[in-house]
């Protein structure tokens, strides 16, 4: 019972040693549990932002994401993070006492409420982002060069499968 759970998900006496796939398996799913403890996230804003919260990170990225596209409000943040409206709105309303985000005006409909970043905003999710980089290139440090832009463009291309069978498949899927 003194296995790490790292060397548990590696092992698995089930599948043949020489075969890739059950390799991608088991690093997806040893990636899955660090995806899911957030640990890139908490590294950024533990070394950016000591303040800030996931939930935080999770609403600038969406609003990032989603800007330019077009006007970005509460409803939209939560549909992207399939979170609760009453939740976004908090989370936007604790962004908004930040300085990170503004509400104004939409230019399309007045009467609606869209939400902007600001460029402190803009700073912070660069920081983050910088940050981030910052853990992914302390990681591949050692590796060569060719290997690092084999994999870079590997691992997307895999993503991008990834997605398109998750799209096509079962596009109310929670998560």
């Amino acid at each position: 019972m003194n296995e790490t759970p790292t060397s548990i998900l590696s092992n698995s006496p089930a599948e043949p040693e020489d075969d890739n796939v059950p390799l991608i398996g088991r690093s997806m799913a040893r990636m899955r549990l660090m995806t899911g403890r957030r640990l890139i996230g908490r590294l950024a804003i533990q070394s950016a932002a000591p303040g800030l919260e996931l939930s935080h990170l999770d609403v600038l990225d969406a609003v990032r994401r989603a800007q330019p596209a077009g006007e970005v409000t509460v409803g939209l943040i939560a549909e992207m993070l399939r979170i609760d409206p009453s939740r976004a709105s908090r989370v936007v309303a604790e962004m908004v006492g930040r300085n990170v985000l503004r509400r104004e005006a939409s230019q399309a409909d007045a009467r609606r409420i869209v939400v902007v970043m600001t460029a402190a905003g803009e700073a912070l999710l660069a920081e983050i982002r910088a940050q981030k980089f910052a853990i992914i290139s302390q990681i591949v440090s050692d590796w060569p060069e060719e290997d690092v832009e084999r994999f870079a463009t590997l691992f997307d291309r895999f993503i991008g499968g990834y997605e398109a069978i998750f799209l096509s498949r079962d596009k109310d899927t929670p998560g």
